[in-house]
């Protein structure tokens, strides 16, 4: 049996205890996780959707296959941190639909990487070939006509666009229960999140096509494509739906800042120095797109006379070598960059947990929130 058929077999009994686990305010199960429901309503939700698709014809298998190969498993923080903040507004409940939302997240996140895959030109996601690089490579072996790279494109946008729509289902879903106001703040959130991701997205690819690096322009996509988008947002989603207090989603506010700015940082290193075999994409992409991140930035600032030569040469440049990669790596240490935003990501950690620990969140919360927070500062991939 295919995965496509595995994954369109009828599974309703799964799915309706995935729906109802989430309807109804309970105290915490050590023995099921919630980050385990929200596996089981992404998995469902796309075994309500396969069998529309498939039923269109045979020729969706692939695309059909393709979304449900990474569909499943990553690191799942944004929703940890939406079902944290949903707690951390109950005293340890489970608040109705907060499941589904943060499956809903995860949705948009998937979207939003199979969109950046192609804006970014990638070649591998997490250990796989991305969405269009796949397609593309699937039109050349079949010796299709056209061009096999605008067919990749056009079938990630295509799968892209499926995800963000499923996203906006489970929204539905988990607000289908609460009041009328809640429903609406829960809305605007949201509608929020997506506005400045994109827009933080935007100014990323802009600050790509520039000679030089924009100070402002680059700390406002650390805000807005990540800080936000990563952290403040979900737990504010989480905490608005589960009818947080004003001061906790301030509270949110200022943990996802910090948090998410030194998520970023983070990521923005070891897109340079990551281990590949860990990280699932080469350390040499971001080098090449040109990414105007603050580690760029600060080497920019302090380079002398050779290194502001290589920066020039090699950053952006699409045919950049492993040599080429190693000598960027040298002078982003050289400058004292590395350092400096190592040091960035511990100021912002301490700012994070402070505020945790300053917070009147329950006792659990506060640890796992301390716990989620270190995953994200000090993670290897």
């Amino acid at each position: 049996m295919t995965q496509t058929a595995e994954m369109t077999d009828t599974s309703s009994a799964s799915a309706s205890r995935s729906t109802a686990s989430s309807r109804d305010l309970r105290a915490i199960d050590h023995a099921t996780t919630d980050l385990e429901l929200v596996e089981e309503v992404l998995a469902a939700h796309f075994r309500q959707h396969a069998p529309t698709l498939l039923g269109v014809g045979h020729e969706l298998a692939p695309v059909v296959d393709a979304v449900s190969a990474r569909i499943g498993g990553g690191k799942r923080l944004r929703a940890a941190f939406c079902l944290w903040g949903a707690r951390g507004a109950t005293q340890g409940l489970t608040a109705p639909g907060i499941v589904e939302m943060a499956a809903a997240i995860e949705l948009f996140h998937l979207a939003a990487l199979v969109h950046d895959d192609v804006m970014d030109d990638s070649d591998t996601r997490r250990g796989l070939p991305t969405v269009h690089r796949q397609f593309a490579d699937d039109h050349l072996r079949a010796r299709r006509r056209g061009d096999a790279e605008r067919h990749g494109t056009a079938v990630a946008i295509l799968v892209g666009d499926m995800c963000l729509s499923w996203s906006d289902d489970l929204v539905a879903t988990a607000v289908d229960t609460v009041d009328r106001d809640t429903r609406r703040a829960v809305r605007r959130t949201w509608s929020e999140m997506r506005d400045e991701a994109y827009g933080g997205q935007y100014l990323d690819m802009l600050s790509q096509t520039e000679a030089a690096t924009d100070a402002d322009r680059t700390a406002r996509i650390l805000r807005y494509k990540s800080a936000r988008y990563s952290i403040g947002q979900p737990l504010r989603l989480g905490g608005t739906l589960a009818g947080a207090s004003s001061a906790l989603l301030d509270s949110y506010d200022l943990i996802g800042l910090s948090a998410g700015e030194a998520f970023q940082l983070r990521d923005d290193i070891l897109g340079v120095f990551g281990d590949e075999k860990l990280t699932g994409k080469p350390a040499v992409d971001d080098l090449r797109e040109g990414k105007r991140t603050l580690l760029i930035a600060l080497a920019e600032e302090a380079a002398g006379r050779m290194e502001r030569r290589v920066l020039s040469d090699c950053l952006g440049n699409p045919d950049l070598d492993q040599e080429g990669a190693a000598q960027m790596r040298d002078v982003l240490e050289s400058t004292g960059a590395l350092a400096r935003v190592e040091q960035r990501i511990v100021d912002l950690s301490e700012d994070a947990l402070g505020v945790v620990a300053d917070s009147q969140l329950d006792g659990r919360t506060r640890e796992a929130l301390t716990s989620l927070i270190e995953r994200c500062v000090w993670r290897t991939s």
